[in-house]
């Protein structure tokens, strides 16, 4: 399940400061990656899809806003949430890069606490389903942090595609989402697979949840759902 767990980019020059963000965000349970300029966070970028990106504002090659408008202007990264790390706490400067569509801002020098704080608050507003707290729904408990899913307090055995599913209905409970929808939030459109394959999935899924099957629901012509109604 480790696959499932947060990823973190890190764009950042400076040694001493990637590796404090680094150790501070793995002590919070994230996977990170850090790259030094804009020209390699592009290049990381094409290859997989982190849920956050920590830019800083002042990078060898280009500014960090360069690399923010970039992101912002493509379409497979354009939702992606942007906190800049900066050492600029000049109003101007903040206004600037939210105009540029960061999402938020630490001003160095930061508290590691904070820094935590701000992506925790960041994830659950931008990505539900990539928040770590635990999710209920029904007779379904699914943990985030140690990847496991009880019904009725029995734990079950869930596969990897199937626990990626049941995770993100559980963090949109009551919301219909598409075959398409779910390809492109579940398993990313980087990814290519065809939609039957998603009935497959919610029908092993299904199978897993036994006697809590029922709050998957399917809306004919639509998708899917999870509802405790």
């Amino acid at each position: 399940m480790a696959a499932d767990k947060t990823t973190i980019l890190i764009v950042e020059d400076e040694p001493a400061i990637v590796e404090l963000v680094t150790f501070t965000l793995r002590a919070a349970g994230w996977e990170t990656f850090a790259v030094n300029n804009t020209a390699e966070a592009w290049e990381f970028l094409q290859r997989r899809t982190p849920q956050l990106i920590l830019l800083d504002w002042m990078l060898p090659d280009q500014s960090g806003l360069r690399l923010l408008s970039k992101i912002r202007s493509d379409r497979h990264f354009n939702e992606m949430p942007v906190i800049m790390l900066t050492a600029k706490s000049m109003e101007e400067d903040k206004i600037a890069g939210l105009d540029h569509g960061a999402d938020d801002y630490v001003t160095k020098p930061f508290s590691p606490r904070e820094l935590t704080a701000r992506i925790k608050a960041m994830l659950r507003r931008k990505s539900p389903e990539h928040a770590q707290g635990t999710l209920a729904a029904g007779s379904i408990v699914l943990d985030p942090v140690s990847c496991t899913v009880k019904i009725d307090d029995s734990k079950v055995e869930i596969g990897h595609a199937e626990y990626k599913l049941l995770k993100f209905f559980m963090a949109h409970p009551e919301r219909v989402f598409s075959r398409s929808q779910l390809l492109d939030k579940v398993w990313g459109d980087h990814v290519v697979i065809e939609e039957r394959t998603v009935d497959v999935h919610v029908l092993r899924l299904r199978k897993v949840l036994k006697s809590a099957e029922s709050l998957i629901k399917t809306v004919r012509s639509v998708g899917y759902m999870l509802s405790e109604k």
